[in-house]
């Protein structure tokens, strides 16, 4: 078996030692689950890798009917300044990012609560109330559509961005979610809290919340992702060019130039962009989150 050495020192003598530990073997399984793994990678990365070469093609390049990874007349960055000209880019990143983070700071406060409330307050309806968020998580956004527009339209919010925000701050799945991982913390800290004279809310701020900033940090990541690709309720929401979202606002450039595939494959690497970034920034938070959620469900 191959071994791996590791230097130690002792605290008595101050000297080094050499510590071996044995490295795992490659077994064919582990192989074959690996290589199964980077093809289905590859699979994966071969459309996006696709649509960012069109994006930098000309329009000619990019509608020509052989396929080419390289462009005869080159790259270029045509696409690109023709979207940015043809709408207010910056803006539509502005709006997307701020009703973004206000969705998902207030779902995240009202998950929170309602989970905690769920995990660790007895009181008359609570099954019932488990059982309705369940049903709810059954039940696809667009049915709710209408009777969300309906009631936003007699709130006087249709045009504004607080109709764009409060009908995505409700998930019951986040809820559900929240719940099961607050069932897990064991119930000896807040009682030895409850003993030192802290209050319902501080052993919440206080002990809950900082043991679940995994599953926390994971949730506020969904949402925002949600969030950010919601393209329908904005779209229905918001007449007003002002308040367009940049799913909205890119989608409105391609109806205004017709099909341009070029440009279109531009749309949407900018739209993509940013979602990227969270990713790279915080993809060990979204691996780590992804399974604290698996394990809460079970």
């Amino acid at each position: 078996m191959a071994i791996s050495t590791l230097t130690r020192s002792t605290p008595a003598t101050g000297s080094s030692q050499v510590v071996r530990q044995p490295r795992k073997k490659w077994t064919v399984g582990k192989i074959a689950a690996v290589a199964v793994a980077a093809f289905i990678a590859v699979l994966w990365l071969i459309p996006f890798a696709w649509a960012t070469v069109t994006a930098f093609k000309s329009e000619a390049d990019a509608s020509a009917s052989k396929i080419s990874w390289f462009p005869p007349s080159g790259f270029t960055f045509d696409a690109f300044i023709n979207v940015f000209q043809a709408g207010n880019i910056p803006l539509w990143t502005w709006n997307s990012l701020y009703t973004s983070a206000a969705i998902t700071a207030i779902t995240l406060v009202i998950s929170a609560l309602m989970a905690y409330a769920l995990s660790r307050i007895e009181f008359k309806g609570k099954k019932v109330l488990m059982a309705v968020i369940i049903a709810a998580i059954i039940v696809p956004p667009p049915v709710l559509m209408i009777p969300l527009f309906y009631q936003m339209l007699a709130l006087k919010m249709i045009d504004t961005s607080w109709a764009i925000i409060l009908p995505q701050v409700i998930h019951p799945a986040m809820v559900f979610v929240l719940k099961k991982f607050f069932d897990q913390i064991p119930h000896e800290l807040e009682e030895a809290a409850v003993m030192d004279g802290a209050s319902r809310l501080r052993i919440f701020m206080q002990i809950i919340l900082p043991l679940s900033r995994p599953i926390l940090a994971a949730v506020a990541i969904f949402v925002f992702i949600g969030a950010w690709n919601n393209f329908l309720w904005p779209f229905i929401s918001t007449n007003d060019d002002s308040l367009l979202t940049l799913p909205v606002g890119l989608q409105t450039i391609k109806s205004a130039y017709g099909v341009q595939y070029a440009q279109n494959m531009a749309s949407a690497l900018l739209a993509a962009l940013p979602l990227i970034v969270v990713f790279l920034f915080f993809q060990r938070q979204i691996i780590k989150g992804v399974a604290t959620t698996g394990l809460a469900g079970t």
